[in-house]
């Protein structure tokens, strides 16, 4: 792809809405849209004008709302052109197909943000980051996004990169100066160089632990005997009337799951079939499903009956469960018959469902809650380990009196990765990797 290109794309999903945004961004920006607008007397950076969207016969077909950025205080850093229209998708098809026979080429995927990247807008981090805040499906999740294309793991980084920067410019130096006999870095020096820098890494890397459940969620199974409450329990948890209740024993024959937001983190809850012998076909492949959907989880609510007196089976399927769980005790507004110990909730109150969330949370997320600067991106937690290898190896080297030759090596390698991230050594078909995954117009 070549970025003298003049590159154009529909914005806005796909289907109707109020508006829709055409995007045309490269050299040729400006002259390409004047070709498919009709009425504007003045192209003035940064405002927003009327104008008329003319097809190939010269005829309006829209009144549209252009804005103009011009190079480099744009997104692209690129003389940009947005065209609002009306959102019917044949208005936007057809605006589209204007500004491609008037000379620009049709966007690829995540382009205009590739742009960006390539330009110096964004650097690799904030440019991913971009796409995590489109997928965004929880409030958190956006603030998170929109922290790191502010800069968020940027910060992070850079500390780092300065350090082992420093140890290199360090031991370049000595080797520098080494036919004077000079020691520039003696091995305890290197050593307490090196010993924060390896430690602050390792930090930083494991906040993926805790990025890993922002970013892709966790599976929640809830599980128990028929009639517990375990479909009432699960529409509570996702706030709609989502899987059928009644008093029949074994109403729920196949899995039903859901995503909600639990403090941020995007959870998906599945209601599975009560286990019990089956009675026919049907509730015994529900019931498969049900020890499938036990193993598959994250973590797992095993919900008994608070009304009813304990029954052994209970304890049985909790002691087969050997990932994190919970034993909820539901129906905790009626007299209760069952001493086992437990989270108690009623899903008919609502009674004690706040607490169970925030149990839910302590299970998933043990370190807590966390609001900056931690890692989402499994590229980065990798790359950050190979650091991690390579400063180790380096320590090592030091320790053992290493010829600082050798011990340069290291250094550098932990340097790679490092840039990496942040995009100064990446490589073409990487960054295509990370782009494609955008979609067309972002």
């Amino acid at each position: 792809m070549s970025l003298l290109d003049t590159i154009a794309a529909i914005s806005t999903p796909p289907g109707r809405g109020g508006l829709g945004v055409l995007r045309v961004s490269g050299p040729e920006a400006r002259p390409i849209a004047e070709r498919v607008l009709r009425g504007v007397r003045e192209w003035q950076p940064w405002r927003a004008f009327l104008a008329t969207l003319t097809g190939d016969d010269g005829e309006a077909l829209d009144q549209v709302v252009v804005t103009y950025y011009a190079a480099p205080r744009s997104y692209t850093a690129e003389d940009t052109v947005e065209i609002a229209c009306h959102g019917a998708p044949v208005v936007l098809r057809a605006g589209l197909d204007r500004l491609l026979g008037a000379g620009a080429r049709l966007a690829n995927p995540g382009e205009f943000t590739l742009r960006a990247f390539l330009h110096g807008r964004l650097d690799l981090p904030r440019a991913e980051a971009v796409h995590d805040l489109i997928q965004a499906t929880t409030l958190y999740q956006a603030r998170i996004a929109t922290q790191q294309i502010e800069g968020a793991v940027s910060r992070r980084v850079a500390p780092l990169k300065e350090q082992l920067l420093g140890l290199i410019t360090l031991l370049e130096a000595g080797i520098d100066f080494a036919e004077d006999d000079i020691e520039v870095a003696p091995a305890a020096e290197i050593l307490a160089r090196l010993d924060p820098l390896i430690a602050q890494s390792r930090t930083f890397a494991r906040s993926y632990q805790y990025g890993k459940l922002v970013h892709e969620g966790v599976s929640l199974a809830i599980v128990g005997r028929p009639n517990a409450g375990k479909s009432s329990l699960f529409n509570r948890l996702v706030e709609q009337d989502r899987a059928i209740v009644t008093d029949i024993p074994g109403t729920t024959r196949d899995s039903v799951s859901e995503t909600a937001s639990l403090q941020g983190l995007p959870v998906k809850f599945i209601d599975t079939a009560g286990i019990r012998e089956g009675r026919d076909l049907v509730e015994s492949l529900g019931i498969e499903r049900t020890y499938s959907a036990m193993a598959d989880a994250d973590c797992t609510l095993v919900v008994i009956d608070l009304a009813q007196p304990a029954d052994p089976f209970d304890a049985e399927l909790a002691t087969r469960l050997t990932g994190p769980h919970l034993v909820v005790g539901n129906k905790c507004d009626l007299p209760r018959q069952n001493a086992t110990e437990s989270v108690p909730v009623s899903a008919l109150t609502g009674e004690g469902i706040e607490a169970l969330r925030s149990r839910i949370h302590e299970l998933v997320a043990p370190e807590g809650r966390q609001e900056a600067g931690f890692l989402t991106s499994l590229r980065h937690a990798r790359l950050l380990e190979e650091m991690l290898v390579a400063l180790e190896r380096a320590r090592v080297a030091a320790d053992e009196n290493v010829p600082h030759e050798m011990l340069l090596l290291d250094l550098y390698s932990a340097l790679t990765p490092l840039d990496a991230i942040t995009g100064a050594t990446t490589a073409d078909d990487i960054l295509n990797r990370i782009f494609s995954t955008f979609c067309i117009g972002k």
